[in-house]
């Protein structure tokens, strides 16, 4: 048999363990060095594959590829490009055939969210609508944990480790302030459609915090007054109050708190600014001194603070994405499945790209409190194992140690493409 090259890219917003993916991913195909010759990591995802922007990560050390586990960001570049229908745009498609033609590129491996599980779905069927052999296996990452089959997403237990963490940390600020001045802390989180994140502010309080916490989920519709009452009624009780609002909170009719007029390059809505919204809204209808920040790409960039678990999940979901590709399978992602909530047991599973890609997993109702401010009982057993463990990368003078890779580049073979 003849051994083929693989092609690795990293898709949408970074996280804090999409290098660990990165890492697994690498490491594994070196192991298989008699069935996978070179990884070939496409600058700024799939784009590098369109523009034959290949990273030769043959030159990039063991130990180098081994601290990618620690390192945040997208160590290969990222993109936000979501590939049309072979049917719209066959141009496309044909350059990507003749660029893993060119550099003999039989494993497609894509490390992102929902709309790159689509692209990895249509390289996927290259085989039959043109006639090209390649196997696609989707590596899954998502902050919003919004992926269905797989039971969480790497990225997002370190997201909400650094949400629940934060949540508490400034709610201890506010409360020490209250009594003089400050009495409302809103903090914005990511989550377009499905409330995770903010979801995860609810672990600041438990038995021994008993912090005043309000969340505002996209799942449940923005009521202004009874949004007001309830905070209200914190602050008398507590002298404070604190709000994690998603930035994809919406009123009845549909229009975000946060929508800004304008449109992203997948045409989503552009988001950001709920929590000032939120916080003069109190302002002018009960008067309460706030402050208010968004935790914006601070949330997804944290590797100081991910969770055990996450870096885990995040190495072992690249390790098996190679191991299902030399299975022979394609069109797959490989899943987490959860056994146990205590003591937290998971193994890895698969899911079919059809039942993954341009789908999204909305929280649970019933993760959500009855008064829709709240997390219950079962979102917090679901949530907890997420975010426990420490990793700590290294540190040098006081501040981690990543890693940057140079992007040694190989030898174009192609005429130079237009996207």
């Amino acid at each position: 048999m003849t051994v083929k090259n693989a092609f690795y890219a990293q898709s949408g917003g970074v996280t804090a363990v999409i290098n660990a993916s990165a890492c697994g991913v690498i490491e594994t195909a070196r192991q298989h060095s008699d069935k996978i010759g070179t990884v070939y990591a496409g600058q700024n995802g799939i784009i590098g594959a369109l523009l034959e922007n290949l990273i030769d990560t043959s030159k990039v050390s063991d130990a180098d590829v081994a601290a990618l586990r620690h390192t945040p960001s997208g160590a290969f570049g990222s993109c936000r490009y979501k590939m049309k229908s072979l049917e719209k745009n066959k141009r496309e498609y044909d350059r990507l055939i003749d660029v893993f033609k060119a550099h003999n590129i039989g494993y497609f491996f894509y490390n992102g969210g929902g709309d790159s599980a689509d692209t990895c779905l249509k390289v996927s069927q290259l085989a039959d609508a043109m006639g090209f052999p390649i196997q696609a296996i989707h590596v899954p990452k998502t902050v919003d944990n919004d992926l269905p089959v797989t039971d969480n997403c790497p990225g997002f237990g370190s997201v909400a480790k650094y949400i629940a963490v934060s949540t508490r940390e400034a709610s201890y600020d506010v409360a020490s302030m209250c009594a003089t001045s400050t009495k409302i802390f809103v903090l914005e989180v990511m989550g377009r459609h499905a409330g995770w994140i903010a979801a995860a502010g609810g672990l600041a309080a438990d038995a021994n915090n008993d912090i005043p916490v309000v969340i505002l989920f996209p799942e449940v519709e923005f009521n202004q007054e009874k949004f007001l009452a309830t905070v209200d009624a914190k602050v008398k009780q507590y002298g404070y109050c604190s709000i994690v609002v998603s930035e994809g909170c919406h009123y009845p009719d549909g229009k975000f708190l946060a929508e800004q007029g304008t449109r992203d390059s997948f045409g989503h809505a552009q988001l950001g600014g709920a929590a000032p919204v939120v916080a003069n809204m109190i302002k002018d209808a009960l008067g309460y001194k706030f402050h208010w920040a968004v935790a914006d790409y601070l949330q997804r960039a944290a590797r100081h603070l991910s969770s055990k678990s996450d870096v885990e999940q995040a190495y072992a979901l690249g390790k098996a994405a190679v191991e299902l590709a030399l299975e022979g399978k394609n069109s797959v992602m490989p899943a987490v499945i959860r056994t146990s909530n205590n003591p937290y047991t998971w193994h890895i599973g698969m899911g079919e790209l059809k039942d993954i890609a341009n789908v999204e997993k909305m929280m649970p109702m019933e993760y959500i409190s009855e008064d829709g401010y709240g997390i219950t009982d079962a979102c917090r057993e679901y949530l907890q194992p997420l975010i426990e463990g420490e990793d700590y990368p290294p540190y040098e003078n006081g501040m981690p140690k990543y890693v940057t890779l140079k992007h040694e580049l190989l030898e174009k073979k192609l005429p130079a493409f237009e996207l």
